[in-house]
């Protein structure tokens, strides 16, 4: 539980692995830089990110250009 909340195990699970980002906790799945590191090896880890980063243009980006149908995951907003 405690791995889970740790900044530097998480980035580096989700840099491996981007689906590592629904391990994570609430408050990483929050932070540009870990869903930003997920989503740039795994588009559809924007599932996995808070609603806050499903709504941030960058990281929705940074998801949809790694793989196009991650945009499903974006909020409804960004999907227009």
């Amino acid at each position: 539980e405690e791995m889970k909340r740790d900044k530097e195990v998480v980035m580096a699970a989700v840099q491996n692995h981007g689906f590592a980002l629904q391990y994570a906790s609430e408050e990483m799945k929050r932070g540009k830089g870990v869903v930003m590191a997920a989503v740039q090896r795994d588009g559809y880890a924007l599932g996995n990110a808070s609603e806050e980063m499903k709504r941030d243009k960058e990281v929705v980006m940074a998801a949809v250009q790694n793989h196009g149908f991650a945009l499903q995951y974006a909020s409804e907003e960004m999907k227009r």
